[in-house]
């Protein structure tokens, strides 16, 4: 992956489609961890309505980026698998994306790259983030929060070597520098591209299963998950309520 010009599509100018999906996908990932910031702060104090829905549409959103992120990993994988000698491939689609992120320096032709799959990395970490807020509340040991700060630990370091593939590449190196391209070190050819391509792959799998299984623990935690938000929703409706009955008697007083 380090010479996408050598890409199928990488070559040509973005088109408006192209630069609308890079915005629309940048801005998912904004969201993401907007909602990530908003559920840690409100988590802290008593539980809202609408702390539970956000939670679950922030674990689904992971989970829908993560499918089309791995998919784009295994199609690398099975055209290295026909093609082991060819250049490094990436889907049309994500050719697009990169495309359209490329244009914040033309002067880089892997930038877009580089930002597209940090970019996607990052929705993916958002997504185990969310199902480790939304068990938060829960007492005791859930076997869905312990695998989702499992796949916590293993995508921070997977989306960290991102940020540094990434910014390596935009300070001017004229590799990118990380553990998937040993350390810039690798001669371009299909050694760095077979090597490149099977990193990615075996992390995002890894990651994959992780959240996998958080996903199916979590489904079997969800009366568990539910009944804390509704306990603690029950909990706090009496002191509202007795607020509302104190507030008339103050009406008058001098």
């Amino acid at each position: 992956m380090e010479h996408p010009s050598g890409m199928h599509g990488m070559g040509s100018a973005a088109s408006f489609a192209d630069t609308a999906g890079a915005v629309l996908f940048i801005a998912w990932a904004v969201a993401m961890w907007v909602a990530v910031a908003v559920l840690a702060y409100a988590n802290r104090g008593p539980v809202r309505p609408w702390l539970y829905k956000t939670a679950v549409g922030l674990i689904g959103l992971g989970v829908v980026g993560q499918i089309g992120h791995f998919q784009e990993h295994v199609a690398q994988a099975a055209y290295w698998v026909a093609h082991p000698n060819a250049p490094a491939w990436m889907t049309p689609w994500a050719n697009g994306l990169a495309r359209g992120m490329g244009q914040v320096d033309m002067t880089k032709p892997s930038l877009g790259m580089e930002i597209l799959h940090l970019t996607g990395n990052f929705i993916f970490l958002a997504g185990l983030v969310g199902i480790v807020q939304i068990t938060r509340r829960v007492a005791g040991h859930l076997k869905s929060r312990k695998w989702a700060r499992m796949g916590v630990w293993m995508q921070g370091l997977h989306g960290l070597e991102h940020v540094v593939l990434t910014l390596s590449v935009a300070l001017g190196a004229g590799r990118a520098i990380g553990l998937s391209t040993w350390f810039g070190l690798m001669d371009p050819g299909p050694a760095l591209v077979t090597y490149r391509v099977w990193w990615h792959f075996v992390a995002n799998m890894i990651g994959s299963v992780i959240l996998a299984i958080a996903l199916y623990h979590l489904w079997r935690e969800k009366r568990m998950v539910r009944a804390a938000y509704d306990e603690a929703e029950e909990e706090s409706a009496p002191a509202v309520h007795g607020r509302i009955k104190r507030e008339p008697a103050l009406v008058g007083r001098p």
